[in-house]
C-alpha cells in the first residue's frame, strides 16, 4: 500500500508539473506578426503591426486598408488579441470603406501580455494611439465582450472623436455582473499558476470589471455618436438584459439601435459574420452618407 502511495504521488506530481510546464503556453490567444503576415498576404491584404509607449507600457496593433479612408477600430474581449477580428481586416466589401485596426488591449496579445489593467487605465494606454493614426477622416470603434464597455469608456475619454461605435455582446450593465468572489483566490495566490495562458489576465480583469461597470455609469451620458448594440439572445455569459441598459444610459446618443440576434449566443463576431459585417457597412452609410 505504501508502494502504491509513493507510485500515485509520484504521477500526480508529474503531471502537475507538466501542467504547470503547459499551462504557460497554452491558451495564450497569440500570433506571430510573421505568421500573421503571410496569411493576409495569401489573401491579397498588406497587413501592417506596429507597438508603441505610453507611459512604459507597449501597445500593440494590426492595421489593414488605405491610410485616406475612414477607421474603423476594434476591441477585442477577455480573453483575446487583436486577431479575434482577423476575418473583418481581410473583408474586401469593408476594406473598400475602412481603414481598420485592431488593438491588443493591456494584458494581452503583444500588448504587456500577462499585465491586466482596469478600464480606466487601459483606456489611457489605449487612447493615444486613436491621435496617433488620426487622418482627419471619420472614426468608428467596434467592442466585443468586455471589448463593449472599453469602447464606452474610450469614447467617453475622447469626446468628439468617433463618428460611431458598435457594443458586441457587451458587458455593460453592472447589475448584470455575477459576484464571482473566487476569481482573487486564483491570481492573487499561487493557484494562478495553475491557470493556462490567457486566462490568467482575463481571470483578473473580469474581477476588475465588477467596480469598473459601476464607475462606468457617468461615461454613458458622455456618448454623443450613434451606437449600435448587438446581442445574442440566448448569451449564456452576458445576458441580453444588458441591451436594454445600455439604451437606458444612453441618453445624448441621437440615435441607439438594439439588434437582437434570436438564437444566438456569446460568439456573435464568428458565428454571426454577415450580420455584424452588416451593420458595421451601415455605420458608415448612416453617418456619412455613402
Amino acid at each position: 500500500m505504501k508502494r502504491l502511495l509513493m507510485r500515485i504521488c509520484r504521477v500526480l506530481g508529474v503531471v502537475l508539473i507538466g501542467w504547470l510546464i503547459l499551462a504557460q503556453s497554452c491558451m495564450t490567444f497569440r500570433k506571430a506578426d510573421d505568421v500573421a503576415k503571410k496569411e493576409f498576404a495569401a489573401s491579397k491584404v498588406e497587413l501592417t503591426t506596429a507597438t508603441f509607449l505610453v507611459d512604459g507600457r507597449h501597445i500593440h496593433f494590426a492595421r489593414t486598408g488605405s491610410d485616406s479612408l475612414p477607421t474603423l477600430f476594434f476591441v477585442h474581449g477577455s480573453p483575446g488579441s487583436w486577431d479575434a477580428f482577423e476575418a473583418y481586416l481581410k473583408d474586401p466589401d469593408l476594406l473598400q470603406h475602412y481603414r481598420m485596426v485592431s488593438v491588443d488591449r493591456p494584458g494581452f496579445g503583444k500588448s504587456d501580455y500577462g499585465n491586466p489593467e482596469p478600464l480606466a487605465r487601459q483606456s489611457e494606454l489605449i487612447s493615444p494611439l486613436f491621435h496617433l493614426l488620426n487622418n482627419h477622416r471619420p472614426m468608428y470603434i467596434a467592442g466585443h465582450s468586455l471589448g463593449g464597455p472599453m469602447v464606452v469608456k474610450l469614447a467617453a475619454d475622447n469626446p468628439g472623436l468617433f463618428s460611431g461605435m458598435v457594443i458586441l455582446a457587451g458587458s455593460i450593465d453592472p447589475a448584470q455582473e455575477k459576484p464571482e468572489r473566487w476569481r482573487p483566490w486564483l491570481f492573487k495566490t499561487p493557484l494562478n499558476w495553475l491557470v493556462p495562458g490567457a486566462m490568467r489576465p482575463s481571470n483578473e480583469e473580469l474581477w476588475y470589471l465588477k467596480k469598473d461597470l459601476v464607475a462606468l455609469r457617468a461615461d454613458f451620458e458622455k456618448i454623443r455618436c450613434p451606437v449600435y448594440i448587438v446581442h445574442g439572445t440566448v448569451d449564456p455569459l452576458v445576458p441580453f438584459a444588458n441591451t436594454a441598459y445600455g439604451k437606458k444610459m444612453l441618453v445624448n446618443s441621437p440615435h441607439v439601435e438594439i439588434l437582437a440576434l434570436p438564437g444566438a449566443n456569446h460568439f456573435i463576431p464568428w458565428t454571426r459574420y454577415d450580420t455584424i459585417k452588416s451593420v458595421l457597412l451601415k455605420l458608415n452609410r448612416d453617418t456619412t452618407g455613402n
